[in-house]
């Protein structure tokens, strides 16, 4: 694995391709780095492509508070740290709030936002820790022993067009879950913030900015609305067009998984705008 010290997390990242303008890639709620690997390594033909844990999920430092601002700056930092020059940020689910916020906070530093299965609005906590109180730590452990649990959980949100997780890949969730402060800083998220977001009139502050943006969802995605490709891009200022939104037939929360070559297209035509934009 590799670290580097990203706003003064010790943040564990990926590489993927050694040429090619850089890609960063910022996964959502209970997912990591590795879970880029299907479209990083498509990617990687023509990118150089990273992607960090960010504090609180994967094998980075656990380092509150959970905040939206405080994993942007790990993000930014992240950047600066390995030197990349203006890359695209792609970022899935709730890693959405986290990369909004980023370019909202450094607009210089990035040249291109796609949302990926996200909004970049609010998750709202529910009071986990307090609702399961003394059992939390038994039920989280019964659940991280469970191939089932783990299996159920990836197939809902994956869908038929997902490979079926193997023994690997069910150990590759739960292992982080299993590092030591791994458990407490879970729950300290999911209370505090629930998960990164960001009001809706924060959001929207993206759309005054010239770099290019753009919107990839599974059209069976019932994470969000029918209607929530074009909800988002309006409110980001990405054009309603096929340039810019992109709804994979037959994807559901996990596209970059089951659609990663169509995923992956997407990204090439923002990259390409990006380059072309001048900002």
């Amino acid at each position: 694995m590799s670290y580097v010290s990203a706003d003064g997390i010790r943040t564990r990242f990926e590489q993927w391709g050694g040429a090619g303008s850089p890609v960063v890639l910022v996964h959502g709620a209970f997912e990591d780095s590795d879970t880029w690997q299907p479209l990083a390594t498509l990617l990687a033909r023509d990118h150089r492509v990273y992607a960090l844990d960010l504090t609180g999920s994967g094998y980075s430092a656990r380092v509150g508070p959970y905040t939206t601002a405080h994993l942007a700056a790990q993000l930014t930092g992240l950047v600066a740290a390995l030197g990349l020059d203006r890359p695209v940020l792609v970022a899935h689910s709730s890693g959405a709030a986290v990369a909004a916020e980023a370019v909202l906070e450094s607009p210089h530093a990035f040249s291109g936002l796609m949302f990926l299965d996200g909004d970049a609005l609010p998750i709202p906590h529910f009071g986990a820790s307090w609702a399961l109180g003394p059992f939390r730590t038994s039920a989280l452990r019964l659940a991280l022993r469970s191939d089932w649990v783990i299996r159920t959980i990836y197939a809902a949100q994956c869908g038929p067009a997902c490979p079926r997780l193997d023994a690997a890949g069910v150990d590759r969730f739960r292992r982080p879950y299993q590092q030591a402060g791994a458990e407490q800083g879970l729950w300290q998220m999911i209370d505090s913030v629930g998960g990164p977001g960001l009001p809706a009139a924060r959001v929207a502050e993206l759309a005054g900015l010239c770099l290019p943006k753009a919107v990839t969802f599974g059209r069976e995605d019932d994470v969000f609305p029918a209607d929530a490709p074009w909800t988002v891009a309006a409110r980001i200022g990405a054009p309603a067009s096929t340039v810019t939104v992109t709804v994979i037939d037959g994807a559901h929360h996990l596209s970059f998984i089951s659609h990663p070559a169509r995923v992956a297209e997407a990204v090439e035509g923002l990259v390409a705008r990006a380059g072309a934009a001048g900002c």
